[in-house]
């Protein structure tokens, strides 16, 4: 019997890839799924049946853009795909104070910029051309069989073009449908809590577009998100302007008045020419491997607090789990929950668990109030803080410590958090007063 639950269904094994979206309410967060032709590629050059289901391939996926520099070379990406080189990086206190964060930007290095719907394109051609069937269309339901171990799943959608049901039976299923994601839902992957990303695409004047040219600007504040930041990123002829955040959700277009508001002059006369809003995880979902289903990218919730990246994350854990899936159907003939949970799951933990963790931390510390992001701004200003930020963050690898050093940077954030509580209350009462003014010079 144990033999025979093995034999998978089909030969070459059917694997379904999920990621349909349907509006910007429900498309992926700043990460995004480049998961999903990541990993059918890796399941088609394995020999696999790979499936792409995507209701609107040629939608673009609101997204701020930045991608670490490691991530070019990782996965083969052209750099011509890149819109543009950030070598200049500032950062903003809620009482406009400015650190300089790119002064320790190692020579030679950069962050990329691109758009996701200009990465997606690609990547979704070159699962094409790994031998991934694409299929537009949107996902419904997903029929759980009786028998998990090798009875097939049946994948209900509607076709984007005939708009009629169609059902695809296959051996496994991988969920990269982003934070609202059906699969997770069809299989009870487990609730999590999600931020809203509100973003406008904005094109400025030439000598005002000039100033962005490689620089991004990233701003903190209760005026532009009470647990989040605000940016302004670069992008190819246009800004991207945006704000997110868990605790305010309905005042999400307040918070957009207030990054543009900060940026001021910068941007002003430039002309809105998109408008995205989308979902974000806040923390990794309790199921991720659910009997021959998995989730990745947004679906997995894999996009970190703090600074808010998923785009390598999504990339990287499509990649990790079409290969576990392929490796073993190679071996085995069949894809299980259990060496899903060995080749995925231990091995994703392993190497990203400490890195979430970390930037959990970091958000609860100097996210609470205006005097935590104070003292985040002037610690941005740290030369240590940049040089083990930009090690790790480019090369996606924990920093090794350096217990004299780190114990150092332990006692100057315990002093800016003493300096700028003053300074952060400060701030709050003036914002007050501004907030009470308003209210005075309303017409009655």
């Amino acid at each position: 019997m144990a033999a025979a639950a093995a034999v998978a269904c089909h030969y070459p094994a059917r694997l379904a890839v999920t990621c349909s979206s349907s509006s910007s309410s429900k498309l992926a967060a700043p990460p995004p799924l480049p998961s999903r032709p990541l990993r059918v590629a890796a399941l088609a050059s394995a020999g696999a049946q790979a499936f792409l289901i995507e209701r609107n391939p040629s939608g673009a996926k609101p997204c701020g853009g930045a991608i670490p520099l490691c991530m070019l070379d990782e996965f083969s990406i052209p750099t011509h795909l890149v819109d543009r080189r950030v070598t200049r990086m500032r950062v903003l206190s809620p009482s406009n104070l400015a650190a300089d964060f790119s002064r320790s930007l190692p020579p030679g290095t950069h962050i990329p910029m691109l758009r996701r719907e200009v990465l997606d394109s690609f990547l979704r051609s070159r699962a094409a051309d790994a031998g991934a069937t694409l299929v537009s269309g949107l996902v419904t339901s997903l029929s759980i069989p009786s028998l998990p171990s090798s009875d097939p799943y049946l994948v209900h959608y509607i076709d984007s073009s005939s708009s009629t049901r169609t059902v695809l039976e296959v051996d496994a299923v991988v969920g990269a449908d982003g934070a609202n994601s059906r699969v997770a839902r069809e299989v009870s992957a487990g609730d999590y809590s999600t931020a809203i990303a509100f973003q406008e695409r904005i094109r400025l004047p030439d000598e005002k577009m000039s100033y962005y040219d490689d620089l991004a600007e990233m701003y903190v504040g209760g005026d532009v998100s009470p647990d989040f930041y605000g940016w302004v990123f670069p992008k190819c002829e246009h800004v991207a302007v945006g704000t997110g955040t868990v605790a305010a959700k309905p005042h999400i277009k307040i918070l957009q008045s207030g990054i543009r508001s900060r940026a001021g002059a910068k941007i002003a006369g430039g002309k809105v020419i998109k408008v995205e809003a989308h979902p974000i995880p806040e923390h990794p979902r309790l199921r991720r491997v659910v009997g021959r289903v998995a989730l990745v990218g947004d679906a997995a919730g894999y996009v970190t607090r703090c600074s808010g990246e998923g785009i390598y994350f999504a990339a990287k854990s499509g990649r990790v789990c079409g290969e576990a899936m392929a490796e073993e159907w190679g071996l085995t003939g069949a894809v299980t929950e259990a060496g899903l949970r060995r080749g995925y799951l231990r091995r994703w933990d392993d190497e990203f668990r400490l890195t979430f963790r970390f930037l959990d931390l970091l958000q609860r510390v100097f996210y609470g109030g205006n005097a935590g992001r104070e003292a985040l701004v002037e610690m941005c200003g740290d030369e240590h803080v940049q040089r083990r930020t930009f090690e790790s963050y480019l090369h996606k690898r924990m920093a090794p410590p350096e217990p004299w050093a780190d114990l150092r940077l332990l006692w100057r954030t315990a002093g800016a958090m003493v300096r700028c509580g003053v300074l952060g209350r400060e701030v709050d009462r003036l914002r007050r007063l501004e907030q009470q003014q308003a209210q005075v010079m309303l017409p009655h």
